[in-house]
């Protein structure tokens, strides 16, 4: 059985990366923990907050690979604590999350055992250019010879 793609259509030529992009957010779903929120501060910044309780800085980490955020957390037992009831256990987590095209992480804070990432989306001015046209045999193509190529005029 095949699967049905939303970008199957060839309407939406080069969109396939956005597919693969989407398979991989379905997968790092996984675990609910850490719980976490995603707020828009206003039309260019975005921020993450996880709840993130008991873990220090030291013991978090963030990366950056490509478009994909990791937040990892790592806690270390204490082999001098005697615990007589242990009902918060030090575990461990990572929690990615796929950024669109153009996302830039502009800081993390670490404040009541919330980690919170502050993410900015530029704006994005429009680009309108024109396209010429060649007629078959112009010299820009070769004198009527054309290899596929569409010439494009810069100026």
């Amino acid at each position: 059985m095949s699967r049905l793609s939303l970008f199957n259509s060839p309407l939406l030529l080069g969109f396939d990366h956005f597919e693969r992009t989407l398979d991989r957010v379905a997968k790092a779903g996984g675990e609910g923990y850490p719980p976490y929120n995603i707020e828009q501060m206003d039309e260019q910044r975005l921020r993450i907050t996880l709840a993130v309780a008991g873990f220090a800085i030291e013991e978090l980490d963030i990366q950056l690979e490509d478009n994909q955020l990791s937040i990892r957390g790592k806690q270390q037992d204490d082999p001098s604590r005697v615990y007589l009831h242990r009902g918060i256990a030090a575990r461990q987590f990572q929690r990615s999350f796929v950024l669109a095209e153009g996302i830039e992480v502009a800081g993390a804070t670490l404040d009541n055992g919330l980690l919170s990432i502050d993410l900015a989306r530029p704006k994005v001015e429009p680009q309108v250019r024109k396209v010429p046209i060649a007629k078959a045999g112009d010299a820009k193509t070769g004198g009527g010879k054309t290899d596929g190529r569409v010439a494009i005029d810069r100026s």
